[in-house]
């Protein structure tokens, strides 16, 4: 089941003696946590939760957990028995190729599903696989190790796509003012995490109160966006906004930013952006469209870029850009002058009425 059926499921019957959750996403998962802890256990008392037992399949062994919840306890008549790494049970090296599971756990488990112990709940937490790609083969071991767990709730990653539309709710939810551009930059600071893109908003929403969240905002309190900017320096070359790319320029030189990387971005954009020219594309629809059957995948922020920048510049400019590309890259390598100069007079060069 998904995240918002087992949401539904809790808060509307009582919930299952077991489930299996599965996959590496976060934000869901702790939104699932919180509710079916409340629906067994009820509100915390003193910030804690009286009942809530946590249990590391690295650390216990399943027949051990299995003793504890048939035990019942003398404090707590309802309990939630929460076993973090249920991966951990899968066999290793030797017995992992031949197949041979952990027989001593599976009896335990299979033995305490048939009769379970009441108003307890146990989950199984395994979040360390991807539910497909490389992963999908020891996601099917963890699935088929608990097969007798009837309730598996499944937590895949997020798209970049599904994070945005978190950020907009989150960012109209919260009364904060965030553009477009600022949005996306955002995103891509946190590399699509629903669960960072949450908290981050959060600490915008403090910071700047009443005014505009500007992508010096975001460059000033999101880790590991200093390096996003430089995207927000290409889009705003790919628009010949002049004034923009020297304040985000100036942004990547006080936080010690390797420039070079903002000229291979720089690069391939104005490479896509002559492509899709030459292919006749038009409006970012097309673009993504375009580059998606070539191999190329493409946020729908990125494809918008590429079709500014086609919008910007004729064919001839972009060009002449790319030769200045290969020239300001030339002088980054030299001791003289600074990197700062040489992106300064490149930035003011290609933005030139």
């Amino acid at each position: 089941m998904t995240p918002d059926q087992f949401l539904t499921q809790v808060r509307k019957s009582t919930p299952a003696p077991a489930y299996l959750w599965i996959g590496p996403e976060i934000y869901q998962r702790d939104s699932c946590r919180s509710a079916l802890l409340d629906q067994v256990l009820g509100e915390k008392v003193n910030g804690e939760r009286e009942g809530l037992f946590i249990y590391d399949l690295e650390e216990t062994s399943l027949a051990s957990i299995c003793d504890d919840a048939r035990a019942y306890s003398l404090f707590s008549t309802r309990r939630v028995f929460w076993i973090s790494r249920a991966e951990a049970v899968l066999p290793k090296g030797r017995a992992a190729a031949n197949d041979d599971e952990d027989s001593g756990g599976t009896a335990a488990l299979a033995a305490y599903l048939k009769d379970p112990s009441t108003d307890t709940v146990l989950v199984f937490d395994s979040s360390k696989f991807e539910l497909d790609g490389d992963d999908k083969a020891k996601t099917e071991r963890v699935r088929k190790f608990y097969a007798g767990i009837g309730q598996v709730v499944e937590f895949p990653r997020w798209t970049a796509a599904m994070t945005r539309k978190l950020a907009q709710d989150l960012v109209r939810g919260a009364g904060v003012k965030m553009g477009t551009e600022e949005l996306n930059l955002l995103v891509e600071a946190v590399g699509a995490s629903p669960a960072r893109v949450a908290v981050e908003i959060e600490k915008l929403s403090l910071f700047v109160g009443s005014r505009a969240v500007s992508d010096h905002d975001i460059a000033t309190l999101v880790p590991q966006a200093q390096a996003t900017t430089i995207f927000a320096l290409v889009a705003a070359l790919g628009r010949r906004e002049r004034r923009k790319a020297l304040e985000l320029l100036d942004v990547l030189v006080h936080e010690g930013e390797y420039l070079p990387l903002a000229l291979s971005f720089l690069s391939t954009q104005f490479r896509q952006a002559l492509v899709a020219q030459e292919a006749g594309l038009r409006g970012a629809m097309a673009v993504q469209g375009h580059f998606a059957k070539s191999g190329v995948p493409m946020w729908p922020s990125r494809a918008e870029q590429v079709s500014q920048t086609m919008g910007a510049f004729t064919p001839a400019q972009i060009k002449t850009a790319l030769s200045g590309i290969a020239h300001a890259d030339k002088a980054l390598r030299d001791t003289r002058p600074d990197d700062r100069t040489v992106l300064e007079d490149f930035v003011l060069a290609l933005t030139r009425p």
